[in-house]
């Protein structure tokens, strides 16, 4: 196992180990990164050794990151497709976790986002701690929740998926645990021993019962306590419509959900929408990833997604000229436009 790698492969008592190494980056992926994840989990699906896959992120600081954006804004600018390519094999890992015929155990510590979501959330036993941070920020930087986002959010209960894409917002534990992102709670402290409890696990179930063994209830979040207003609020497929109600409610959150969603970008929170709504109808992974790959690969070729990376990541001025600027300037065929396959 080569220390320097950008992913650290090992096998130790049954138990497959996956470690993202770039802490420096929030282990933020490369597509080097997605291909070296694809190819153990292929290997070991096979290997009557490894009972169970256990996924985490090296350092303090987080999971994972998502996706090396700022590797994808070179590309952008230099026309280079390469981040469709990307996007092609990061989508069908997600697929591959969520299939896949063993345990996966993922460790959703410190930040969690995008690309991150993609590899923990498709789990099938996924923990966060008192330090996770997950957030899908794709509407801020002119994109859209994608690997699988569209599946996962439009499934959650009632409309919280919805706040959360349109706002662009950042969850903790607890929220998580209520949107069906994640399963279980478990102090960071408690962590190193998993791989000594799950060592003997054969099914979900014996992994299951473990985890419920360390598990302990998480900090209170606010997404239950809110989910009368945040219903009544985004249970509409028109974004105006949602500003609308946010604005007459006129409650401090309420208010503080249409700054957010104001500041970003009136492409992506159109194109969003449809695709969660979409999500609901469809009900099943593979379609929703279909679509995100349809809808990724137009919205690199246009403006957006390239303005809302320079101004939040390459010169962080935070201060996007997003094209159009306003909702009611996103038609509806501009919309569809993005759900359109293409060569």
């Amino acid at each position: 196992m080569n220390a320097e790698a950008e992913v650290l492969v090992d096998v130790a008592e049954g138990v497959g180990f996956i470690t993202l190494n770039r802490p420096k980056a929030i282990n933020a992926l490369t597509h080097g990164m997605v291909r070296t994840i694809a190819s153990a989990l292929a290997a070991w699906s096979a290997d009557v050794s490894v009972h169970l896959v256990l996924i985490r992120g090296a350092g303090e600081r987080g999971f994972c990151a998502g996706g090396d954006i700022r590797d994808i804004y070179e590309a952008m600018l230099a026309g280079d497709p390469r981040p469709a390519a990307f996007w092609r094999d990061e989508y069908a890992l997600n697929q591959a976790i969520a299939d896949y015929s063993k345990p996966v155990v993922v460790v959703m510590n410190g930040i969690v986002m995008g690309g991150g979501i993609g590899l923990s959330a498709h789990g099938s036993h996924r923990i966060v701690t008192q330090t996770t941070t997950i957030a899908m920020p794709e509407t801020s930087i002119g994109f859209l929740p994608d690997v699988g986002g569209s599946y996962l959010l439009s499934q959650a209960p009632g409309e919280g998926g919805t706040q959360l894409a349109l706002t662009a917002g950042r969850i903790g534990a607890a929220d998580a645990l209520f949107l069906g992102l994640a399963d279980v709670h478990i102090e960071n402290a408690r962590l190193a021993d998993l791989p000594r409890l799950l060592s003997d696990c054969r099914t979900t179930e014996d992994v299951a019962s473990r985890l419920r063994a360390l598990a302990t209830p998480p900090a209170p979040g606010q997404l239950a306590d809110d989910r009368q207003r945040i219903d009544a609020a985004y249970a509409s497929d028109s974004v105006e419509e949602i500003c609308a109600r946010l604005e007459a409610g006129g409650e401090p959150q309420s208010l503080e959900d249409l700054q957010k969603i104001r500041g970003n970008s009136p492409t992506s929170l159109k194109i969003t929408l449809r695709a969660l709504r979409k999500g609901r109808q469809y009900g099943k992974l593979a379609p929703c990833l279909a679509m995100e790959l349809t809808a990724a690969t137009h919205i690199m070729r246009g403006h957006d997604m390239r303005e809302g990376i320079r101004a939040a990541v390459i010169d962080k001025d935070r201060k996007p000229k997003w094209s159009p600027a306003r909702l009611e300037d996103v038609s509806e065929a501009t919309v569809d436009a993005y759900f359109v396959d293409s060569d």
